[in-house]
């Protein structure tokens, strides 16, 4: 037994292609370490006689898992390989010979991997060819508690996982979470939560915030919390109310001993808040058994004395000339996006040095029904968000941006009740066009207006139960170009554009042309049309590295170096037998810095040759006097007959018809009617 153990453990290829073994299920291994590979009992395409049933057990250290790697897999009909992770209570399957591809990687969640291959006597088997490695396993991301956070180490063992609540709940259970390594690592204990607790004392309050049983939903029957607050020394208190939702019928909150602030006396809430004489304040809430509501939720703020506290705007921000707010402090508010300052002014100040205090209340923030936004982005939200909006309301927003834009609308959240409708309208009043209209609930979208107005209007059901009343909306939106112009083009380069009119309306045709030196490739027009889109692509402007073809002389063949014509290239024109050449008999095709390519010299002309020219006899050099009276010796006879004729030719030199070919600097050819007369004698 220690020697199979010993073979197993340090030779795992040997002992699963080994085939060769007697017994029942000869091609049953356990492997063990860290990494290893796994192949099939026997290669294929050889037969074997007899059926096949292996079972594979991969085993690795506890807090590893394990994962299979699929180098090669090839499976005739009938056979089938499934893989299990067997680490846990039952077993998990992870792939069949289904899902078993080639290059495929499957990790198992415990350190225990099983693989079973069957076939039913084939006449040669499959095969497979995998290799493992364990990895190290690693603890689930622990849920985040409502109205609380989590930050995590490490989720790997050893890692841990600290938790903690926001400002008004109390953590419930553990603040700190162990992953323990294990088969499948655990954390040490469950996740904690944040709820609000009914009461409490807390010493050395400086800023926080206290918040009924269940908030923000509804507290329960029956309840009697006191919390105590308690400055520092040399400190008071400030309460704001941020919401008080109490039941009609006996439910009760109160501060203070004597009570400065009695809900049961008094129904309206001091919008500027509660200060305390000392460093100390009691908060009561009481409820009764017949009703329920959402509570309440206070900010508490500790100020020095001779200085004023620091304010609070829910929804909103606020600027200070001096962060610890003596007198003559100075603090200006803001609103976040879609809420309007209420209630209050814009900018407050610290006063009176015998007993300091702030000139004006703090400003509310609401999101308001109706109003006209003219900026080029902003957010329109429910009546009253993120609370439930009212019954019978009818809103309407007016948004506006420039002329030449139009409006993008993100609809982000949209929960309406049954009876409420949400409309859009692509205009700036209520008879423009419809752009939407919804009513319920649902998810993301966006719209888009075709002008650079767009009026909402909201209407809830007056008629509604509380139940059908939902969260609201948030709209974002925001300028963009129009819809009536094509995209701007691009310059290309070693070239420019021209534009039929300045706005790139439908109809609008640009033209594109090229620098000297540069062709274009592709159309030279493009034009925008009716949905908006170019006629074609961009075309752009090569370098031109070739001359073009200088055409054939009549009466002549010629001979091309290259068919391309590029720099360098060489066309040698040979005339016809009875003309002669009157140009350059090759043309070379030269670079120039400036424009493209040009050819040495203009097209050459084959010319019929004169019957005297044939005369001479054939290698006789006729040179000085002897071409003299060759040439114009016969000219003057002909002369003297014309004359003898009175043809209107007389006096004419019969080679004055003949061009003389010049050098030029045109890099391209061009071709003039010139009229030849012949003349043989």
């Amino acid at each position: 037994p220690g020697d199979e153990e010993g073979t197993t453990t340090t030779s795992t290829i040997t002992t699963t292609t080994v085939t060769t073994l007697q017994g029942p299920a000869p091609c049953n291994r356990t492997l063990a370490g860290p990494e290893g590979w796994l192949v099939s009992p026997e290669p294929a395409g050889v037969t074997y006689d007899g059926s096949l049933d292996c079972t594979y057990t991969i085993s690795v250290y506890p807090g590893y898992g394990v994962e299979l790697k699929v180098k090669n897999i090839s499976l005739a009909e009938g056979e089938t390989l499934t893989v299990e992770s067997t680490g846990g209570l039952e077993p998990n399957l992870l792939a069949n010979e289904s899902f078993l591809l080639r290059g495929q990687i499957i990790r198992s969640p415990a350190n225990l991997l099983t693989l079973r291959f069957q076939s039913p006597r084939p006449p040669s088997p499959g095969s497979y060819h995998f290799h493992y490695q364990a990895y190290l396993l690693s603890c689930p991301f622990p849920a985040r508690p409502a109205f609380g956070e989590v930050s995590v180490s490490s989720l790997h063992p050893g890692g841990d996982a600290r938790f903690r609540c926001s400002t008004g709940y109390q953590l419930q259970g553990a603040r700190r979470l162990i992953c323990r390594n294990a088969t499948r690592p655990f954390w040490s204990a469950r996740e904690p939560l944040c709820l609000a607790a009914c009461g409490g004392v807390v010493r050395n309050a400086t800023v926080g915030r206290i918040v009924s049983p269940g908030f923000p939903g509804n507290y329960s029957n029956n309840l009697t919390c006191h919390w105590l607050l308690e400055a520092p020394d040399g400190h008071r208190l400030h309460l704001h109310f941020e919401k008080v939702s109490l039941a009609e019928d006996d439910d009760r909150f109160g501060s203070g001993a004597p009570p400065v602030y009695d809900s049961y006396e008094v129904e309206y809430l001091p919008i500027e808040g509660l200060l305390s004489t000392g460093r100390h304040f009691f908060v009561e809430l009481t409820t009764d058994s017949s009703g329920a509501a959402a509570g309440m939720a206070l900010r508490y703020e500790a100020f020095e004395q001779g200085h004023c506290y620091e304010p609070f705007v829910k929804y909103g921000n606020f600027t200070a000339s001096d962060p610890r707010y003596p007198v003559g402090t100075t603090v200006e508010f803001s609103c976040d996006p879609g809420y309007t300052l209420e209630q209050g002014s814009t900018i407050i100040e610290c006063v009176d040095p015998n007993d300091p205090q702030w000139n004006e209340t703090e400003p509310a923030c609401r999101a308001v029904c109706s109003g006209e936004l003219t900026d080029t982005a902003g957010v329109v939200l429910s009546p009253n968000w993120p609370e439930a909006y009212g019954k019978g309301q009818d809103c309407i927003w007016g948004l506006h941006v420039e002329e030449d834009k139009r409006i993008m609308l993100d609809v982000r959240v949209l929960r309406l009740g049954s009876g409420d409708m949400l409309t859009f309208y692509d205009g700036d009043d209520l008879t423009a066009r419809i752009l939407g209209q919804y009513t319920g609930a649902r998810g993301r979208f966006k719209l888009y207006a075709s002008t650079a107005d767009v009026t909402v209007q909201f209407q809830s059901d007056p008629g509604a139960g509380a139940f059908a009343y939902r969260q609201g909306f948030v709209i974002h939106f925001s300028e963009v170009p129009r819809n009536d112009t094509c995209p701007e083009l691009p310059d290309i380069a070693n070239g420019w554009k021209t534009s039929s009119q300045p706005e790139l309306l439908h109809g609008t045709v640009v033209t594109f042309h090229c620098y000297p030196g540069f062709q274009l490739t592709g159309t030279d027009l493009l034009m925008c049309h009716w949905d908006l889109t170019w006629s074609g692509d961009l075309p752009s402007c090569e370098r031109v590295t070739t001359c073009r073809d200088p055409g054939d002389a009549e009466h002549s063949r010629r001979v091309v170096s290259n068919p391309k014509f590029p720099v360098g290239a060489t066309v040698q024109y040979v005339c016809d037998k009875g003309y002669v050449l009157a140009g350059a008999g090759t043309l070379t095709c030269h670079d120039r810095a400036a424009g493209g390519p040009k050819w040495s010299d203009r097209l050459p002309k084959c010319i019929r040759e004169l019957a005297v020219a044939k005369a001479v006899p054939s290698g006789t050099t006729l040179e000085g006097t002897n071409v003299a009276i060759a040439v114009f010796l016969p000219v003057l006879v002909v002369a003297l007959l014309i004359g003898a004729l009175q043809l209107p030719l007389a006096g004419s030199h019969p080679y004055d018809h003949i061009t003389v070919e010049s050098a030029f600097d045109n890099p391209t050819y061009e071709t003039g009617d010139t009229r030849e007369y012949e003349v043989s004698i």
